[in-house]
């Protein structure tokens, strides 16, 4: 099992031919600010991973970049200016003082290397709304035609609670279904997942393979986020399972270790465009391979894109039923309705306090609460015939959802 996994690892990297690249802020920032030598030297080896061929085709890279608001911090520190890190208002401000800063960062770091970029800020409600959905994925789709590299971060100056994404990781993971990637890295400050929470077990070792990421758990394995940045450990695995489940693998790696994504593509050389595969086994870092089963890209927009806004519990024969036979959520088997929502909203399915997923709800709050645990025609007497036969429909359904 060993040698397959590290053969799966071998051919995916080699075949990938769209790569999502998440950067964060304890990788990109120190006390002073943006470390222009560490993105100068990622920037030199994703330049080497764009001019690699895949049967014939350049290969495509988009750069999800944190680091706004160390870029701001570090800017406001030299004008003298203190500013409460844990005000929202202030938080926005600072990142719209560091994204320009950031973003010449980038700019400096890959022009050298002849390559262009573009700057994409983004919010959850611009990947909430369906048009806007596919509006943005043709924007990247024609800059990686034109061999431009998108820039991504949120856009924290204008983003709300409602809004917010929450950290770059879950970005990430969007971001891969959004440009049809095959392969996301995630680069951070750690070496790897650690088999054991590192405040626990400071000496923990790293996990070089993930087979079932999906049956981790992630409070025992993830410590506390970083100091730099709004995730850590926990949030980028969630965005490896939610990868995994449109069949992407991740690779977690160590960001500051040199050449470490040249070593992971295995790549070597100066730049010259005659690199060739390394012949040395290198597995820095952790792997994680994807599901065997792949949902429907479709169900996965619909599970991620939207904040849930309620959540359902249902008892023991309707949890058998999503989980076994893959039928839908009908009115007898809910117990219980927490939260206020409407018709066709996103809410989560609990069964003893277990999440079994999400899905849309074809019934608001109200509706709900008044014909939960009846039998189809006891729901007609209540609401008519105008009514659906599910609360929610196998196909607007996502069990295990990564969130």
């Amino acid at each position: 099992m060993s040698e397959n996994w590290r053969e799966a690892r071998r051919r995916a990297v080699s075949q990938a031919r769209t790569v999502v690249v998440k950067v964060g802020s304890a990788v990109l920032s120190d006390a002073q600010g943006l470390n222009s030598a560490v993105m100068s030297h990622l920037a030199g080896q994703m330049a080497l991973l764009l001019n690699m061929h895949v049967d014939g085709t350049r290969r495509r890279l988009v750069l999800v970049s944190s680091g706004a608001v160390a870029a701001g911090r570090a800017v406001l520190a030299a004008a003298g200016q203190n500013w409460d890190e844990t005000s929202l208002t202030a938080r926005q401000a600072a990142a719209a003082v560091g994204q320009g800063q950031l973003m010449r960062a980038w700019d400096t770091a890959f022009v050298v290397h002849g390559m262009t970029t573009a700057q994409i800020l983004l919010t959850r409600d611009d990947l909430r709304a369906r048009e806007r959905f596919f509006n943005i994925r043709n924007t990247v789709a024609t800059l990686l035609h034109w061999n431009v590299t998108p820039i991504v971060n949120e856009n924290d100056t204008v983003s709300v609670s409602e809004l917010k994404f929450g950290d770059n990781d879950y970005l990430s993971s969007l971001l891969v279904n959004l440009a049809g990637a095959d392969m996301f890295v995630n680069l951070t400050s750690v070496p790897g997942v650690l088999v054991a929470d590192p405040r626990l077990n400071p000496d923990a070792p790293v996990m070089e393979w993930i087979e079932d990421v999906a049956g981790l758990d992630l409070w025992r394995l993830c410590g506390s986020k970083t100091e730099a940045g709004s995730g850590g450990m926990y949030s980028k695995l969630l965005a490896a399972r939610r990868a995994a489940q449109i069949g992407v693998p991740t690779m977690i790696l160590p960001g500051r270790t040199p050449d470490v994504l040249m070593r992971a593509f295995g790549l070597h050389g100066e730049g010259d465009g005659t690199n060739k595969a390394d012949t040395q086994e290198t597995c820095e870092g952790t792997w994680v391979s994807p599901s065997g089963h792949s949902i429907p890209r479709r169900k996965f927009w619909m599970a991620y894109q939207s904040e849930l806004a309620g959540s359902v519990v249902v008892d023991a024969g309707a949890a058998n039923a999503m989980l076994r036979k893959g039928s839908s959520l009908l009115p007898g088997g809910v117990r219980a309705v927490k939260g206020i929502f409407q018709k066709g909203t996103l809410v989560r399915i609990l069964h003893e306090g277990r999440s079994l997923g999400v899905g849309l709800s074809n019934y608001s709050t109200s509706q709900l609460k008044k014909i939960m645990g009846l039998k189809r025609h006891e729901v007609a007497v209540i609401l008519g015939d105008a009514h659906y036969p599910e609360v929610i429909h196998r196909d607007n359904l996502l069990l295990d959802a990564a969130v």
